[in-house]
């Protein structure tokens, strides 16, 4: 397909994904949390083992400082605890705490249902075929983000 057919493709994309963001935006607000709080809250709620904060910054595509601040916040309300990796002592391993998963428990099995909910309307083959076209859409934006941004460095570097 052309680049100037693909582009209003590329437009409608965009603008589904920060209908998505949105979403959780408002969501996370009717809880008293911003969207990245949420998500802090979501990675750890899924995380059996507790992760470092390095993982959560890699999964979420922000900075240390950014989930540092979520951290102290959320250590400072009692929802966290810090302990240190049995594996390698220099790391930290973060975990809901027992008062963490009480208050995580509605606001992320609320968001689950409905998401769920939300694919629940859609065919099995469509859900498939959603979740099929995401990921190479999305691995393929990275790649060409990644490219994009390795070309700046290089071309930063030589000036």
């Amino acid at each position: 397909m052309k680049r100037k057919k693909i582009r209003p493709f590329s437009e409608q994309i965009y603008n589904l994904r920060e209908l998505q963001l949105s979403a959780y935006e408002l969501y996370a607000r009717r809880h008293g949390l911003t969207v990245k709080e949420f998500f802090v809250l979501h990675i750890l709620w899924f995380s059996e083992n507790g992760c470092r904060q390095s993982e959560i910054c890699e999964r979420m595509s922000t900075t240390k400082q950014t989930v540092s601040a979520i951290i102290k916040k959320f250590l400072a309300a009692g929802l966290l605890t810090i302990n240190t990796s049995e594996s390698d002592r220099r790391n930290k391993v973060i975990h809901l705490s027992d008062k963490g998963i009480a208050y995580a428990e509605s606001i992320i099995l609320s968001a689950m249902e409905a998401e769920t909910d939300a694919l629940d309307e859609l065919s099995g083959k469509e859900i498939m075929e959603l979740t099929r076209l995401t990921s190479i859409y999305s691995k393929k934006l990275k790649d060409k983000f990644t490219v994009s941004s390795d070309r700046k460095a290089a071309c930063d570097s030589s000036d």
